[in-house]
């Protein structure tokens, strides 16, 4: 690994080690105004039956910059059609936590295997409403840009994403949309032609949030 990215690495465990940004920095990119607090959706409190889901946030660098891979979902009957959001999907019984399940479909989405990526952290668990999942994001690394083998059934394209893209407020945006049958201020990312909303958004402004990021080759 080139001592270019090392600052970057060394300050981003030492972030996950600590205490998170949290929900404050989630709801940043959440739309506005939350709905009726009856529905539960408002203040995040998983129903009795949610899943448990795993996604991936996968740093690796390229050309002195670092990427992170977000995968653009086929158009399917489902309420993530369409979207884009990190690998990952819901826990498996031969999966031993959150964490292999992250692993274990980013290797099924995308082609990276778990053996080529180091784990990093975590970041704060969140309840996505619309597929009633509770989704524990993993940090990982890669010291090379990953060969990319994405499974067609599940993955219609690969974004990969500059982390200054990400970091840019020229990339944040804000829309009026009708969600659900009402109307609400929805944050969003457009990198690439793509919008980046909702459940991962609001991982992603976590993630931005931490100091590590400040570091980050190319942000000085």
């Amino acid at each position: 690994m080139p001592e270019t990215f090392e600052p970057f690495l060394r300050q981003l465990r030492h972030d996950l080690s600590r205490p998170l940004p949290g929900k404050p920095a989630q709801l940043q990119m959440a739309p506005q105004p939350r709905p009726p607090s009856t529905t539960g959706e408002a203040d995040g409190t998983p129903r009795g039956d949610a899943r448990h889901g795993g996604v991936l946030a996968l740093f690796y660098p390229q050309a002195d910059r670092i990427f992170l891979p977000l995968i653009l979902r086929p158009t399917y009957i489902g309420v993530h059609s369409g979207q884009v959001g990190f690998p990952g999907g819901g826990h498996d019984d031969l999966d031993t936590d959150l964490t292999a399940t992250a692993l274990r479909e980013a290797y099924e989405e995308i082609g990276v295997h778990a053996s080529e990526v180091t784990v990093i952290g975590h970041l704060t668990s969140l309840y996505v409403y619309a597929s009633n999942y509770v989704v524990q994001p993993a940090v990982g690394w890669v010291d090379y840009r990953p060969n990319f083998r994405p499974d067609p059934y599940e993955v219609a394209q690969i974004i990969e994403a500059p982390l200054l893209d990400l970091l840019n407020p020229a990339n944040r945006r804000n829309e009026t949309w009708d969600l659900r049958g009402r109307v609400a201020d929805v944050p969003f990312y457009a990198i690439q032609g793509q919008i980046i909303w909702g459940a991962t958004a609001m991982m992603l402004s976590e993630l931005l949030a931490l100091p590590a990021l400040r570091v980050a080759p190319g942000t000085d």
